[in-house]
């Protein structure tokens, strides 16, 4: 265990709450791995405040606590490397994307990976390094770690609300098709997530992709992308 990822965790433990949980979030969240009775709001904090008082980590030393971290047996110890990737984002736009490849392996469940991947990436940093990123996301859709072809969704849904550049939009319909034909509620939900992200700058060419493919999308995917183009929420 890093050094850093210890000093983080026991500052977790010491907020964790010792009473039993009426709701197994746990389970909610798919997750295999142990879970710290904490808030959302405390594990934030105690991420932020550690990162400022660790402005000059440098990536050698930033990339082995992620990896510390990802190999952690709790599920918050797997959400500190989503947020410390937020933390830093120098480290992060240095850091070589193929990581991710890593960090993933491990991951079960929607969360663990929503965490890593959801938020941490933006439009501006992927289209920077293009051709990296083309290569990972294209490697992703097709792994047989179905984490990874979550992953191969997710890490396109904020960039392709953000930035309407055809490169982003062009993978994100190749990857959907690629992937709609899955059952697993872990792709179609993905799916579902992709296609309503697309509408804030291509709402015509979902529409046209929703009639084209509307017996081969998951059924959730077609009826909460099709409410989303009609009223601007997934659901009436």
């Amino acid at each position: 265990m890093h050094a850093f990822h210890k000093e983080i965790l026991q500052k977790l433990q010491l907020k964790e709450k010792k009473v039993k949980l009426d709701f197994n979030v746990a389970k909610y969240l798919g997750t295999q791995s142990g879970y710290l009775n904490l808030s959302t709001g405390e594990f934030k904090k105690i991420i932020k405040e550690w990162a400022k008082l660790h402005k000059d980590i440098q990536l050698d030393d930033f990339i082995a606590l992620l990896l510390s971290f990802n190999n952690g047996k709790t599920f918050q110890e797997k959400a500190a490397v989503g947020d410390l990737l937020i933390a830093f984002p120098k480290l992060r736009r240095t850091m070589d994307p193929d990581l991710l490849d890593k960090l993933l392996e491990n991951r079960q469940g929607w969360a663990e990976i929503d965490v890593l991947c959801q938020s941490a990436f933006d439009s501006e940093e992927i289209l920077e390094n293009w051709k990296k990123w083309e290569a990972l996301l294209k490697k992703f859709v097709s792994s047989k770690n179905i984490s990874k072809r979550r992953a191969s969704l997710v890490l396109l849904t904020k960039s392709v609300r953000h930035s309407p550049d055809e490169k982003l939009a062009k993978m994100a319909f190749s990857n959907i098709q690629k992937l709609q034909t899955e059952r697993e509620i872990l792709i179609t939900k993905a799916v579902s997530w992709l296609l309503r992200s697309l509408t804030t700058n291509y709402p015509k060419a979902v529409g046209q992709y929703l009639e084209k493919h509307k017996d081969l999308l998951p059924a959730i995917a077609y009826r909460e992308t099709k409410t989303k183009l009609e009223t601007g929420r997934k659901t009436k």
